[in-house]
């Protein structure tokens, strides 16, 4: 999808429509592993957001800076540290999941300091990917996992249904989840095994 901001034109990657859609209006918002701040500047000029930044590239630093956004330059867990509790509306952590040390840590340090969570990753469990296991014997690559077992940045598999019973563990509750393919269409039917991506809004169990 493209999107024309203030005459300004954007080929938006298939999953921010749905985190965009996903953000109320003027929210305060930080992403984690923000990159080259597309999102945020997305985030800034569409949904009006105040927006900030974590990324532990440099190159991406400057990028986001270029664009006039605030980013942090540090490790994800590093930039959550000195944070207030709900210091923002949103956090977010855009296919980031799966590269993870501490999984159970993070997304409760996220729910700390944003009222609301935003969390998006590729499903292990893609019909496909399951059958490539079963019939050869090798990782599976994808759209969504193009990578070599020898040069993934990957190290967990998660699937839909072990995120919403991790969150069920951990005391997260899921507001919403979408299910996509990587043409950005969304799965409804047997979404565990016909989407490439979840996307997941957390919130606090009050």
């Amino acid at each position: 999808m493209i999107y024309n901001v203030n005459k300004e034109f954007f080929e938006v990657r298939f999953d921010y429509n749905v985190i965009m859609d996903m953000v109320e209006q003027n929210s305060k918002v930080l992403d984690l592993g923000c990159g080259n701040g597309e999102l945020l500047e997305l985030l800034k000029k569409k949904n009006g957001c105040l927006v900030s930044g974590v990324d532990k590239h440099e190159p991406s630093v400057i990028q986001c800076m270029a664009k006039g956004i605030s980013v942090l330059h540090a490790e994800i867990n590093e930039g959550l540290e000195d944070l207030g509790d709900d210091s923002y509306d949103y956090v977010i952590l855009s296919r980031t999941l799966q590269q993870i040390s501490e999984p159970e840590k993070t997304l409760k340090e996220m729910l700390r300091v944003g009222k609301k969570i935003i969390v998006s990753f590729p499903n292990f469990s893609f019909w496909p990917v399951r059958l490539k296991l079963l019939f050869t014997a090798t990782l599976p690559e994808s759209n969504a996992l193009p990578y070599h077992w020898f040069n993934t940045p990957n190290i967990r598999v998660i699937t839909l249904k072990d995120f919403e019973r991790f969150a069920s563990m951990f005391g997260f509750r899921i507001a919403k989840m979408v299910a996509l393919r990587s043409n950005g269409k969304k799965v409804s039917f047997f979404p565990s095994w016909f989407s490439e991506y979840g996307i997941f809004l957390l919130e606090k169990i009050k």
